[in-house]
C-alpha cells in the first residue's frame, strides 16, 4: 500500500493512458498479451454455471404414481433454488487466522487507527488521478461479476467503481481500523449492509472456499503481501472458472537506472513508514508466472509520483 506521505500530487494530461516516460520493456516482455490500451481487448468472463435437471426419480425406480410426482417436483424446487454461495459465509478459519498472526503480528490500537485515518484522508488526490483509469477497467466488470472479493481494501476507495453491481462484496484487510472507511465507501457506493463482508485477513490465506468469487481486485497491495506468489496462487484459488483479476500495482522500476538505485536505497525507509511496502518487487513477472490463461496489461508513469513508478494496470483471467 503507497503512503501517502511519499506519494506527491500529480495531474494527467491525456484522458486516454497514463502519462508516459519511455514505457518500461522490462514488463511488457514478462506479461502476456499486452495491450497499448487497458480499455482495448480486454478478458471477458464467460458463464461457468449450467442451470441443474430435474431428478428423474422414475429412473431411480420410483413408481408413475402422484407421489413420484410430487417428490419430483420437490426435487427440482430444491435444485433451482439461489442457495447463498460457498462464499458467502465467510468466516476467518484457524488457518487464516494463524497466518493473519504470523504476517501482521498484533500492533496497538492507536497505530492501525492512525494509519487507517491518514490513508483515508490523503489519497484522494491520487484516486482522482487514476479515476479515468480505474474507470476503465471496471467497466470490464460490468454484469460479468456478481460476488467480487477484494484484497487489500483499505478504505474502499474502489467500491465506487464496482458495488453499485455486485451482489455481494468481500473486503479482506489485515487492519482491523480500515472497517468503518470500508463500510462507509460501501454505503455511499449503493451497497446494503448486509451484501458486504468485511474480515480481518491477509492476501496469502484468503478465508474463502474454492470457485467462489466471480472477480478478485488487488489493487497498491501485492506491493506489501508478504509473499506474492502465496498471495496470487490464493487468488486463483478462490476465483471461479474464467474468473477475473484486477489489478493495480506500482512496481520496480528498470534495472540498472538511476530510479531503480534510488528505488534500492529507500525501499527500507518505505517499508517502516509504508506498512511493509517494497519499491523494488518485480510484480509483473510474478503475475505473469502465476498461471494465469491471459494476462492484459500495460505499464504507464505518474509524472510527479518520483520513485514510486512504473505503475502496471490490467486483467488476468483464471
Amino acid at each position: 500500500m503507497i503512503h501517502s506521505t511519499l506519494l506527491p500530487t500529480s495531474n494527467f494530461t491525456n484522458p486516454l493512458q497514463f502519462p508516459t516516460k519511455k514505457t518500461n520493456p522490462q514488463f511488457k516482455s514478462s506479461v502476456s498479451n499486452t495491450k497499448t490500451d487497458v480499455g482495448y481487448n480486454l478478458i471477458h468472463t464467460q458463464t461457468n454455471q449450467n442451470p441443474h435437471k430435474p431428478i428423474n426419480l422414475q429412473s431411480l425406480g420410483f413408481c408413475k404414481c402422484g407421489r413420484r410426482h410430487f417428490l419430483e417436483s420437490i426435487a427440482s424446487t430444491v435444485l433451482h433454488t439461489s442457495l447463498p454461495s460457498l462464499a458467502s459465509g465467510l468466516e476467518p478459519d484457524s488457518a487464516s487466522m494463524e497466518m493473519l498472526k504470523k504476517i501482521h503480528p498484533p500492533r496497538p490500537d492507536w497505530y492501525e487507527e492512525f494509519y487507517a485515518s491518514v490513508l483515508n484522508n490523503s489519497m484522494k488526490e491520487y484516486e482522482s488521478e487514476v479515476a479515468v483509469y480505474k474507470s476503465q477497467l471496471f467497466d470490464k466488470l460490468r454484469g460479468q461479476a456478481k460476488e467480487v472479493l477484494e484484497i487489500g481494501i483499505g478504505t474502499g476507495p474502489n467500491l465506487k467503481y464496482y458495488a453499485s453491481d455486485a451482489s455481494m462484496v468481500f473486503g479482506i484487510d489485515p487492519n482491523k481500523k480500515m472497517e468503518k472507511y470500508a463500510r462507509g465507501a460501501a454505503d455511499a457506493a449503493g451497497l446494503s449492509p448486509e451484501n458486504f463482508k468485511f474480515v480481518q485477513a491477509v492476501g496469502e490465506a484468503l478465508p474463502l472456499d474454492d470457485a467462489s468469487v466471480d472477480a478478485v481486485i488487488g489493487t497498491l497491495v501485492l506491493c506489501s503481501v508478504k509473499d506474492v506468489h502465496e498471495t496470487l496462487q490464493e487468488v486463483k484459488r478462490v476465483l471461479k472458472p474464467g474468473g477475473l483479476y484486477l489489478f493495480v500495482e506500482h512496481v520496480a522500476a528498470k534495472d540498472q537506472t538511476s530510479q531503480r538505485l534510488l528505488q534500492r536505497i529507500l525501499d527500507p525507509l518505505q517499508q517502516l513508514l509504508a506498512d511493509g511496502c517494497h519499491l523494488t518487487r518485480e510484480t509483473g513477472k510474478y503475475i505473469s508466472e502465476a498461471g494465469f490463461s491471459s494476462v492484459d496489461s500495460n505499464t504507464g508513469y505518474i509524472s510527479s509520483a518520483l520513485f514510486i513508478n512504473p505503475h502496471l494496470y490490467g486483467i488476468a483471467q483464471k
